[in-house]
């Protein structure tokens, strides 16, 4: 069986523009302001260096024309770790224009020495004279997210930032919500009223948790509709941002041998797997207010089932692919019933006797509490194509390893057995390895070598690492800030979208709130719950424990 996988790293996409012989507001034409702007690339990276794909935005809008980037939130862990480094990634790599305004808003009073020191402890890579470039572009103000007063005068640096740039005279605006939910409404509010860009467009990155069950999930998409329009809305997941969940799509659409098998008739069961090997880390009162279902089923886990199962859409490219993909997405979930407390297991962790601390050992964790740390839970997706196959999500904190992966099991071999004197026949899997060291491979079984006609289980391997080592792959956070300034929406969700997750969620979590319910306790380290193995045994998962994995240190456990 060839395994032509054409995997689509969706790096690549080139953009027509058409110039029109137009004239910019300044009087330039485009191409004269396209030539400033790649004039403004650092010397030490010649245009002979950089990616395909870096010379494709090199011609995109956002590239030539003014930008700032306003990170709202900027004095915070996510900001510090997550989106500072992936706007210096896009920025040494040529994918943010060197004229790039990048400002930091927060209520911290700092200098900006102070502030530019402590964003440039988590910059990787690049070069001295690179990293104190980005650093220059980087500004710090301090106000707070319900002054119309500050938001008025920030709007004032940026329109001289702006024009200082040697840009466009057409300037773009994104404000990144590196902030908690309860100043989203506020922030947009002030936005609106006083810093939308005059002459370009305006768009607004928003984190997780979008609401905490689906009353709140719809008034806070509601009331953001109300200020914002959803074309300017990028509720950002990153998951969707991730190598093998981008690849998704290319791999299930552009490969004839294998849509034809994702159906109830060949498929006995799909797992969604997100594990951790760590608990909360002193972060425990935070997460004791979400849980585990909030934190990961409800949305990161959804959004890569949504994929798995979903029919073709019409389109997964182009500029009606940001639609199409989530039009799909939508008419899965609405397949999808809610979720039965029955096909639940829920855990906690437990202190493990060697210096690991259980759950309720965790200061900031409320005395007594019950929020579970691990859930497995088992969807029916009621449509011709899925009717009667399991699919099983499960995600927990303190677990055996770290990993995220797909796993697509087959059902036996017709007659299998007979055929081959009783000897027993391996289902055959489709893993995709989400995290760390992302990986497809295909279970199957061939001859064991040598005299011996018994089966053995083998694979065909896909491993990044191996087969795409010089390929620049970035990070999620890095792809979907790219993905923002090419107003792609489709790795994005929509509001339709996640209020039907909260559909298909919040019933489940009322019960279980409700009722209290008790999770089962599991030691630190462990697979989690022995429960939890077994309902996924009854769903009809069948586990070959002779199997090992050639690359088993690499990859991890089954």
């Amino acid at each position: 069986l060839g395994l032509g996988l054409g995997l689509g790293l969706g790096l690549g996409l080139a953009l027509a523009i058409v110039e029109g012989g137009a004239t910019m507001q300044n009087g330039q034409s485009p191409a004269s302001a396209r030539s400033m702007a790649m004039a403004s690339v650092s010397p030490a990276r010649s245009r002979a260096s950089r990616s395909s794909l870096s010379m494709h935005c090199a011609e995109e809008e956002f590239m030539t024309n003014a930008l700032s980037v306003v990170v709202l939130g900027a004095s915070g862990d996510l900001a510090k770790k997550k989106t500072y480094p992936a706007l210096y990634d896009l920025f040494v790599n040529d994918l943010l224009p060197r004229h790039v305004t990048i400002c930091g808003y927060a209520r911290s009073h700092k200098t900006i020495e102070e502030f530019r020191a402590r964003i440039g402890e988590k910059l990787a890579g690049g070069t001295d004279a690179e990293k104190a470039e980005f650093l220059s572009r980087c500004e710090y103000f301090s106000g707070g997210y319900d002054s119309q007063e500050k938001f008025t005068e920030l709007a004032g640096r940026l329109t001289e930032w702006e024009a200082a740039q040697g840009a466009t005279a057409t300037a773009n605006r994104l404000f990144y919500f590196a902030i908690p939910p309860n100043v989203f409404l506020d922030s947009a509010a002030m936005i609106k009223a006083a810093a939308v860009s005059p002459t370009g467009w305006t768009r607004l990155i928003v984190e997780k948790p979008f609401g905490h069950d689906l009353s709140s999930a719809a008034a806070l998409a509601d009331d953001m509709n109300a200020i914002f329009s959803e074309d300017k809305i990028y509720r950002i997941d990153h998951y969707l941002g991730k190598e093998i969940v981008q690849n998704l799509l290319m791999l299930r659409f552009g490969n004839s041998f294998l849509e034809p098998l994702m159906n109830r008739d060949h498929v006995a069961t799909v797992q969604i797997t997100f594990k951790e090997d760590f608990g909360t880390q002193g972060r425990g009162g935070y997460f004791d207010s979400y849980g585990i279902i909030r934190d990961i089923l409800q949305n990161h886990l959804m959004q890569v089932l949504s994929l798995v199962a979903m029919e073709a859409p019409v389109q997964v490219a182009g500029a009606a692919s940001s639609n199409a993909i989530r039009d799909a997405k939508v008419a899965l979930l609405r397949c999808i019933a809610p979720v039965a407390l029955d096909d639940v297991v829920l855990g906690q962790y437990v202190a493990d006797g060697a210096g690991h601390a259980g759950y309720l050992d965790d200061a900031t964790v409320p005395a007594g509490s019950v929020t579970p740390t691990y859930a497995l839970a088992c969807l029916r997706i009621r449509n011709p194509r899925w009717d009667g196959v399991p699919f099983i999500v499960k995600a927990g904190k303190a677990l055996d390893e770290r990993k995220a992966e797909i796993r697509i099991q087959f059902k036996d071999a017709p007659a299998g057995s007979f055929m081959f004197n009783d000897q027993a026949i391996a289902r055959n899997e489709l893993v995709m390895r989400i995290q760390p060291d992302e990986a497809i491979y295909l279970k199957c079984n061939v001859k064991a070598p040598g005299l011996k006609s018994a089966p053995l289980t083998s694979e065909m391997d896909l491993s990044y690492k191996d087969r795409y080592a010089e390929v620049y792959s970035p990070d999620a956070y890095t792809r979907l800030l790219l993905e923002t300034l090419r107003g792609n929406q489709s790795t994005f969700v929509r509001r339709d979208e996640l209020l039907h997750s909260w559909q298909i969620w919040s019933p489940l979590l009322e019960q279980i709130e409700g009722l209290r319910i008790e999770p089962i306790p599991y030691v630190y380290g462990t697979r989690g719950p022995a429960e939890g193995d077994a309902m996924v045994k009854a769903k009809g998962f069948v586990r070959d424990a002779t199997y090992a994995w050639r690359k088993r240190e690499a990859l991890g456990k089954l």
